[in-house]
């Protein structure tokens, strides 16, 4: 039988080879693998004496792939996920917890709606956790998570929501207030964080930037809220007001839009679900 240094080439050592090699730095790797740095140290020496070649250059403070190291990573990458795949699909390896991170008024108005008929398999508990969006990549987040940006992330999985598009709207209580100026000389209500606000709704549709918002609110939710309850006119994510509008408690008060770049969106990576239940809740919770 003809021996290669590929013959009985431990797994564990591949493992962390790939870990390291995707995130920069053993302890890195460490970290994601559950291993102490020294372990993972250990075990790319090892690989390496097997394969007779330099995957890592170890410098004073870290390491860098080498040239063989480079090339070989995403050959190994993409086998360990298709081994991961293979053995989801054939033997119903299934993460028997998922755990969803989100914001509150995500959670509320546009996860809970589309609840109904969901299920991730027999006996898979799916929790929901609320989190604020500047904390979505905090310790103690692991799972899916709903991230606001435009989708530019290093991660396996992701999808948009829906497209954010954003409108006044205001309670009809309020709009009955209103002088000869209508909705426009009405009070407004700003929301701190990183959507896109008043001014940018100026720029766009010429309309006057003022009266400038004295009650600002840090979660849509609270803002919402506050809408509803005719304290101003907010410029809303018109996906998420859908219920609101829909029952009368809030009118769209223009026929214009502004689209924006960023929205809502799901990630999650590989260890956090299953590619069968990343499916099953992107075609629930995507629009």
């Amino acid at each position: 039988m003809v021996h290669t240094p590929l013959s009985n080439l431990p797994l564990d050592w591949v493992r962390a080879f790939e870990a390291a090699g995707r995130t920069g730095s053993f302890t890195a790797a460490a970290a994601e693998t559950g291993l102490t740095q020294a372990a993972i140290s250990q075990r790319i020496a090892n690989l390496e004496a097997r394969l007779g070649a330099t995957l890592f250059i170890r410098q004073p403070r870290g390491v860098v792939l080498s040239v063989e190291g480079e090339a070989w990573l995403p050959y190994v990458t993409h086998a360990l996920g298709t081994l991961r795949q293979s053995s989801e699909e054939l033997f119903g390896i299934q993460r028997r917890r998922v755990t969803v991170w989100a914001s509150a008024s995500v959670l509320e108005l546009w996860i809970a709606p589309r609840l109904a008929g969901l299920s991730l398999g027999d006996q898979v508990e799916l929790s929901f956790k609320t989190m604020v969006l500047a904390s979505e990549d905090g310790p103690g987040t692991a799972g899916v998570r709903v991230r606001y940006g435009n989708g530019d992330w290093d991660i396996a999985h992701r999808a948009r929501l829906f497209d954010e598009v954003l409108t006044p709207v205001a309670a009809p209580m309020l709009l009955k207030t209103a002088g000869q100026g209508g909705w426009l000389d009405l009070p407004r209500l700003g929301l701190s964080g990183p959507r896109v606000g008043w001014h940018d709704w100026a720029k766009v549709t010429g309309d006057a930037p003022t009266p400038v918002p004295l009650v600002r609110f840090d979660t849509f939710t609270a803002a919402l809220s506050a809408a509803e309850a005719g304290a101003g006119v907010l410029l809303a994510s018109l996906p998420l007001v859908q219920g609101a509008l829909a029952a009368g408690r809030l009118s769209r008060l223009s026929d214009a839009a502004l689209p924006s770049e960023n929205s809502y969106w799901m990630v999650a990576e590989d260890r956090d679900v299953t590619r069968r239940q990343w499916e099953v809740l992107s075609r629930q919770f995507c629009a």
